[in-house]
């Protein structure tokens, strides 16, 4: 083979390494874009449930922008500039245990007419009582749930009109209208039942909501015990991870609305034998004190 086809060779050589090179880098490439932006592809949205808690999120999100809040209300409390409520050991001088060697079991976002009234047999079973976080338009879709909930011994607390992660963001005034109308429909079904707890969407706590919920006579309530059933992640995780997280003072956050809660239910028949052989599981005080 003459000088002249050994190169011509050796540049087709190095044409094809190129190519594979190329073509190794795009694939790469592609691979580290998003499927929901290539082109043609297919978005799948994950189901939503209606609401559920999420875990809460640092100082630092809780705060409000300044402005305008997103309800177009003007936001008149800084949170960055106002002192923690008095009283609290958690954010903002909201309620994150007991105070005492008392446990807490503490149901958010209902009530449901599926979920709630089983969660209400079993508390009956085991003769525990517990706290109620209700939802206003829940509360006002099923007072009669609400009552059932107050005939057993069951503590309620006032849980936002609609679940608004967002509510403490918003304009005081706005804030006292949703727990004023929340208030409202749970005693349009029980005129007479004390209403001493307020707990905020989310966890997301900010001193406005704080102050608000405290000028209407609530306490704010968080929590210290989390198995995140809002992820539904089964009767028996749900279960294991009350049982290994809960010291006295815990209070505990569970759902019995906001989505599928059969695994909550079931966790309860799990977890109460053991609960209730260490401590003294009780429902909160009517009067917000601890």
């Amino acid at each position: 083979m003459g000088p002249r086809a050994s190169g011509r060779s050796a540049a087709a050589v190095v044409v094809l390494v190129l190519a594979a090179l190329l073509g190794s880098a795009y694939a790469l490439g592609r691979s580290m874009v998003p499927d929901e932006a290539r082109p043609g592809a297919t978005t799948h949205t994950a189901a939503r449930t209606e609401y559920a808690d999420q875990p809460a999120p640092s100082p630092s999100d809780a705060r409000p922008t300044a402005g305008r809040s997103p309800d177009g209300e003007v936001a008149t409390q800084d949170a960055e500039r106002q002192p923690a409520a008095e009283g609290g050991d958690g954010l903002f001088g909201s309620r994150v245990t007991t105070g005492s060697r008392r446990v807490a079991l503490t149901f958010d976002d209902g009530p449901h007419p599926d979920y709630t009234p089983q969660v209400l047999g079993v508390l009956r079973e085991f003769n525990v009582r517990a706290t109620f976080c209700v939802v206003g338009e829940n509360a006002q879709s099923h007072p009669e749930l609400i009552r059932a909930i107050v005939a057993d011994g069951h503590t309620l607390c006032n849980h936002s009109w609609r679940h608004d992660v967002q509510l403490g963001r918003r304009s005081p005034d706005v804030i006292r209208a949703d727990l004023l109308r929340t208030n409202a429909a749970i005693r349009a079904a029980v005129p007479d039942a004390p209403i001493a707890w307020y707990r905020q969407p989310g966890g997301a706590w900010t001193y406005p909501v704080v102050s608000v919920a405290e000028g209407l006579g609530m306490t704010p309530l968080h929590w210290n015990v989390d198995p995140s059933d809002w992820q539904a992640p089964g009767a028996l995780r749900i279960a294991t991870m009350i049982t290994r997280s809960t010291t006295a003072g815990s209070v505990v956050l569970l759902h019995d609305a906001g989505g599928d809660r059969q695994g909550t239910v079931d966790a309860l028949r799990h977890m109460l034998p053991e609960l209730t052989s260490r401590f003294e599981l009780e429902a909160l005080p009517v009067d917000g004190t601890t």
